[in-house]
């Protein structure tokens, strides 16, 4: 007899846990800016941030920890100065590319 598994029992999935390195980080931003949802980029960007330390991160951003975590969760709509003023604390670059070849 196989036992069921029921969601409620399963741990909670956090992308931060495998944002360990370079090249994971700029893949998972990549997928993220192709979904074309402002909400889902700034979630991913709070994932980065925590990954990286989020106190480094608001220090380096010139936010505090309270507006950064407000600004990064899952329902927020950031402006655009914020985003950048992550991206550039975080290392990464937002890059434009032609969607026709």
């Amino acid at each position: 007899m196989t036992k069921k598994i029921r969601i409620a029992d399963l741990p909670d999935f956090d992308a931060a846990e495998y944002l360990d390195n370079e090249q994971a980080i700029a893949e998972y931003l990549t997928i993220v800016l192709e979904e074309s949802d402002a909400p889902l980029l700034a979630a991913a960007l709070g994932d980065i941030a925590r990954a990286r330390g989020m106190t480094d991160i608001a220090k380096a951003s010139g936010l505090s920890r309270e507006a950064l975590y407000k600004a990064l969760r899952p329902d927020a709509q950031p402006r655009f100065d914020t985003i950048s003023r992550v991206c550039t604390a975080l290392g990464v670059k937002l890059v434009a590319q032609p969607l026709h070849s």
